[in-house]
């Protein structure tokens, strides 16, 4: 099993929870896909995208569950990144965990199964 990663704000889940399934962000929806991170891209895309934000969760996901709805496609630093075009069916979710975000602005990223 290979373990993709999403960082979400925590009531986004909830509401993701409480209908059955994740439809993704505003970006997300923006860019037609739903947007996640490889183990070793969470600390990137935390820093990039989420620098200051609290109250977030990281979403673990079994990817080989997605089935061809996920695509590997290149993006930041021309790396590949797992992009789901669909919405996420809450059964691939093996684990939701808190980030803790430091007072500089950045998270403290637990470690991460691939």
């Amino acid at each position: 099993m290979r373990s993709i990663y999403k960082i979400c704000p925590a009531s986004a889940w909830r509401e993701a929870e409480r209908q059955g399934l994740y439809r993704g962000s505003a970006d997300d929806a923006r860019d037609g896909f739903i947007h996640f991170s490889t183990a070793s891209q969470v600390a990137q895309t935390a820093k990039k995208h989420f620098s200051g934000q609290t109250g977030l969760l990281l979403i673990r996901i079994d990817a080989d569950a997605l089935g061809a709805a996920l695509r590997w496609e290149r993006s930041r630093n021309d790396e590949l990144f797992p992009h789901l075009y669909g919405e996420l069916d809450l059964g691939a979710v093996i684990g939701v965990q808190d980030i803790r975000a430091r007072s500089d602005g950045t998270h403290d990223i637990p470690e991460l199964a691939p």
